[in-house]
């Protein structure tokens, strides 16, 4: 299953990164090279950055490239106090994500009481919202694992 999410992440920051530079890209030729203007591109490619952006975050989760200082976690040797600093980055990145979860959770649900559409393509605003929904719930989940494997890294150690 963690292979799995883990590709399907990272073809999605591949197809997100895609589509955002190919989007800028056209942007550029049709102002700049053929005199035009495109209605609403602007749009999508803040939909696009913002889902690479929260994928980026996924990602970053994933793989534990996140809230982390090399130069102390280097300069730890003892088994016992490297768990203690992976189980204290663990800890913060909860308590974080929890703030983002509920950040979220409120800037969604006004969306759906509030609806706003974006202007060219009557997008609802809460597309790109859920984008942030799914990333900090994510980071939370990947949090709690960092959590766990931290706790039995202390408890072996």
């Amino acid at each position: 299953m963690g292979g799995a999410l883990a590709r399907l992440l990272d073809a999605l920051a591949v197809i997100a990164s895609l589509a955002v530079t190919g989007l800028m890209f056209f942007l550029v030729v049709a102002r700049y090279v053929l005199g035009l203007s495109v209605v609403g591109l602007h749009e999508l490619i803040m939909l696009a950055a913002v889902a690479l952006y929260m994928i980026g975050a996924m990602i970053a989760s994933r793989t534990r490239s996140h809230l982390t200082v090399d130069w102390l976690a280097g300069t730890i040797t003892n088994p016992r106090r490297k768990a203690a600093h992976e189980l204290l980055i663990a800890t913060l990145t909860i308590i974080i994500t929890i703030f983002f979860i509920v950040w979220a959770y409120w800037m969604f649900s006004w969306g759906l009481k509030r609806p706003q559409l974006t202007p060219a393509y009557r997008i609802p605003l809460w597309v790109p919202q859920l984008s942030i929904g799914i990333a900090a719930v994510a980071c939370f989940l990947y949090g709690l694992r960092d959590f766990i494997t931290a706790i039995r890294k202390l408890r072996r150690s």
